[in-house]
């Protein structure tokens, strides 16, 4: 946000100070009665504010919008008018981390009028779950706003406290989300992707997102004052944060709640505020794991470009298909394969053909080749984030798709984050940012493209899932955050606190396509292959043990889970590899069962297809003694725990390959005690005793 803004707004302030006082006060409460929202238009100004078991977690703070050629809602306002409605359903998933999903809540709708100007209104609806609230802006068709509508701030602030402790990214950074998790006292924060999460000093945890974001601007969090956010909306390039008409909503507003840290874990509410599943039949959308063409590359073992060294090659993706169909992997993904990766390809977008291959990669004879052996090719889309080239060739691009007998896209937008371009009909470049309302739209572009074709998409270098997976089943996983590439050369690479850091942040909104499971933990210790392409630094590496790799698949959760080390680093570890193989990426339940943000979290899954269960759990660079409840079991039940954890000496640093492989028939009720290495982790898989 500017200064002048700034100004602006701590004018309007003044100006609401000094108006009539209307103070009408409604509340909505969850159904258990321990969430309470508050709407007030007490001075003429609408606000709202969130208690937890009596206790203030969101102070009175200000709703509103403001238009670039309409009469906002800023000042002189009163509550016209509410209505309340209860719901409790149940609907099912066609994939997710848990089949069911409850969707409990309370609502409250307030309808603001202007006392002031144009007789206008804005409806704010409120719905208060168990597990937090949400809220959205509802404009309906009126005389006072007619026409195209520019939005040019939305006025929602959070008034979260000074003193509250916030886990988060920078937001306006040119990595876009793609930043190590930073913790400070609210107060010093200036701004904020969301989520991010925060604990009081009395210790309630919250979470700050949004859902549904459609045909709106992504929001993220600007500090107006020490501990107050306002939601920051992106703006298009050289204009307004938002292009709309009336009538529109806005994306919802959540607030995850909880006591402790994993109550924000075990929380549907963003599923919840989506609309159901628009699609009807997505069965080609399945879940599964898949191997590919990529670590290589980022190893500086092969390369993009159609050289000596490319990793595209028909041979080479053959190779991968045999390992895949030997061991039970879905598909096989290849990056590369295409024209326009030759030269500066971060730079050079426009250059990327969608339908044309190397000379070296038969497309065509590669996806028979996979077919015959039960696999499929994911093929790799690279944007650059060039829009207007890739909007141009969709259709044709996801054609070849469908053509070669495959299901599954994997998009890509690298690049800063200002430079997403997009070429308007007089030939003009025009410049976005990653989570401006134009990329917002091309998004739905492709989604809705793909979905016609029955093609389901995993989008790298995305706008941050906010839930649309309900809507658009096919938008199946993203990587919106910091993913395994930067333990390649990412100078700092994660750091041990990094995956435990993930479960309370980033995968609050959604899949994660993380590529775990990295076997050779030292790659850029190794020879280069050719001397014009040396390894990088050798202290980018995963910060993790072997045990930690293996335990990630439970506890970073993606419908599509790559096994992403190459095919030979796996048949060397033959017995660590096994989990991998087990463990499955489609959930009939899932539950956090304890953590602390960016120290530790331990969760159980509960497989869709075989019904056993398994049980993750990893720790940042402290060792720690879990002792977990096996109360996911069925009670008094015996079961066979294939376990796989940190050996007595593991350390992520100087011993990471330290790893006991074991069996052990446990009890369902009881507890598993487990000892986690710095950086360490555990993977269990139950199965039923006959």
């Amino acid at each position: 946000m500017t200064k002048l803004w700034t100004r602006m707004i701590a004018a309007a302030a003044v100006a609401w100070a000094a108006a009539p006082a209307y103070a009408e006060t409604l509340e909505v409460t969850s159904p258990d009665g321990k969430i309470t929202v508050t709407v007030k238009d007490d001075g003429g100004q609408a606000t709202y504010a969130v208690s937890f078991e009596g206790e203030q977690v969101i102070a009175p703070s200000k709703l509103g919008m403001l238009f670039a050629e309409h009469h906002g809602f800023e000042r002189g306002l009163a509550i016209a008018g509410s209505a309340r409605a209860s719901q409790n359903t149940t609907w099912e998933q066609p994939w997710g981390e848990r089949r069911l999903v409850r969707d409990q809540h309370n609502e409250l709708s307030v309808t603001f009028r202007a006392a002031e100007g144009p007789d206008r209104q804005m409806t704010v609806r409120f719905r208060a779950f168990d597990t937090g609230i949400g809220f959205r802006y509802e404009l309906p068709e009126q005389a006072a706003l007619q026409g195209d509508i520019a939005i040019v701030e939305e006025l929602t602030q959070f008034g979260v406290g000074d003193k509250t402790t916030m886990w988060y990214t920078p937001s306006d950074e040119y990595n876009r989300n793609e930043y190590i998790y930073r913790v400070a006292p609210a107060g010093e924060v200036d701004d904020a992707h969301t989520p991010s999460t925060f604990r009081t000093t009395t210790g309630i945890h919250f979470a700050i997102h949004e859902a549904a974001l459609v045909n709106y601007s992504s929001m993220s969090l600007d500090q107006l004052r020490p501990g107050n956010f306002q939601a920051n909306l992106r703006n298009w390039s050289g204009g307004p944060k938002v292009k709309t008409k009336a009538p529109f909503t806005s994306p919802w507003r959540t607030i995850q709640i909880a006591r402790e840290a994993v109550g924000l874990i075990n929380s549907d509410i963003i599923l919840n505020l989506n609309e159901p599943n628009a699609l009807g039949d997505v069965s080609y959308a399945k879940p599964g794991k898949y191997v590919g063409i990529w670590w290589a590359m980022h190893i500086n073992d092969r390369t993009w470009a159609s050289d000596k060294y490319h990793g595209a090659t028909t041979a080479e993706t053959k190779r991968y298909i045999d390992f895949a169909a030997k061991h039970g992997f879905a598909g096989v993904l290849v990056e590369g394969w295409n024209k326009g990766w030759d030269g500066d390809w971060f730079n050079n977008g426009d250059l990327f053909s969608f339908t044309e291959p190397y000379p070296d990669y038969d497309i065509a004879g590669l996806s028979k080749y996979a077919a015959a052996k039960g696999v499929q090719l994911i093929v790799h889309h690279e944007t650059s984030a060039n829009l207007t080239n890739y909007e141009k060739q969709l259709a044709a691009g996801l054609d070849l798709v469908r053509k070669i007998g495959s299901h599954y896209v994997k998009s890509g937008y690298v690049s800063d984050a200002g430079d997403a371009v997009w070429v308007d009909d007089k030939g003009i470049r025009h410049y976005e940012y990653y989570d401006s309302q134009r990329m917002i739209d091309h998004h739905m572009t492709v989604i809705k493209a793909a979905a016609e074709r029955q093609i389901a998409m995993d989008t790298h270098e995305p706008v941050k899932d906010t839930g649309l997976r309900r809507t658009y089943p096919n938008w199946m996983t993203r990587e919106g955050a910091r993913g395994m590439e930067f333990n390649a050369w990412g100078t700092p690479p994660n750091p041990p606190s990094h995956e435990p850091m993930l479960a309370f942040t980033a995968l609050l909104a959604g899949p994660f396509d993380y590529t775990p499971g990295i076997f050779d933990l030292r790659p850029n210790e190794r020879p280069p292959v050719r001397p014009d392409m040396p390894r990088g630094d050798p202290k980018n590496r995963p910060q993790t043990t072997l045990a930690k790799q293996l335990a990630t698949y439970v506890t970073i959760y993606s419908p599509l889970q790559m096994a992403a080390d190459l095919p030979e680093n796996y048949e060397a570890r033959p017995e660590a590899f096994q989990f991998i193989k087990d463990v499955e990426a489609d959930w009939e339940e899932s539950i956090a069962l304890a953590g602390e943000v960016g120290q530790y979290v331990a969760f159980a899954r509960q497989g869709r297809k075989s019904k056993e269960w398994f049980l993750g759990a990893v720790t940042d660079h402290e060792p720690r003694d879990l002792s977990l409840p096996l109360s996911f079991l069925e009670t008094g039940r015996k079961y066979r725990a294939q376990i796989y954890r940190d050996g007595p000496h593991a350390h992520w640093d100087y011993n990471p390959y330290d790893i006991v492989i074991e069996e052990k028939v446990v009890t369902g009720g009881d507890t598993f005690a487990v000892r986690l290495a710095a950086s360490g982790g555990v993977a269990v898989r139950f199965i039923p005793v006959k």
